[in-house]
């Protein structure tokens, strides 16, 4: 027979050696002492058994006791969410991070103004700029060009006033048609 050091994490599966040994002593118990040990048994199953009923009578008094006093499960819940709630807010890591996040939030409202200024800033640079302005002075000349065009000797108004006068210019002015009895047929 193998001996081996017993623990209590032993990771080594059992083996017929160990099996064998647990059956000897089995073996060796004399019949007064199985039966001191069958009776030991027994009571404590018979107390475990009493310990439930009480527990059992106890938790149905627990519950009668809280309905007297009008507390419902889901006021219990309320209770403990706000309970853990209140406990989370209080809590260093939850106090860092509200303090990271509005510190992060305060840099980036800072950066988003500091690149809106400086986007401003290029845009008036841009319109100010030669280049802008012989794009600006084109598409005015072009726009007054439309204008005479399409209003005739009446160049004044506004672009959209031209353009809505040309529009019912156009659809009052529509071809007909000659047929072959003299009348005319809008195309």
């Amino acid at each position: 027979m193998e001996t081996r050091q017993q623990g209590f994490l032993d990771s080594e599966p059992l083996r017929e050696a160990d099996e064998d040994m647990a059956s000897e002593v089995q073996l060796n118990l004399t019949e007064e002492e199985r039966e001191e040990i069958q009776q030991e048994l027994d009571k404590l199953e018979e107390e475990i058994s009493t310990l439930r009923q009480v527990l059992t009578s106890k938790e149905k008094q627990h519950a009668e006791l809280k309905q007297k006093l009008g507390m419902t499960s889901l006021n219990e819940l309320r209770n403990n969410l706000s309970r853990g709630w209140h406990d989370m807010q209080t809590s260093t890591a939850y106090k860092k991070t509200s303090e990271t996040l509005s510190t992060a939030g305060q840099k980036t409202s800072a950066a988003f103004s500091t690149l809106g200024s400086a986007i401003t800033r290029r845009f008036g640079d841009m319109r100010n700029s030669p280049s802008f302005k012989s794009f600006e002075e084109k598409v005015e000349t072009t726009v007054s060009t439309i204008k005479t065009k399409v209003g005739g000797a009446e160049a004044g108004g506004s672009f959209e006033e031209v353009l809505s006068s040309a529009a019912h210019a156009s659809s009052q002015d529509t071809p007909t048609n000659n047929l072959t009895d003299g009348s005319e047929r809008p195309c």
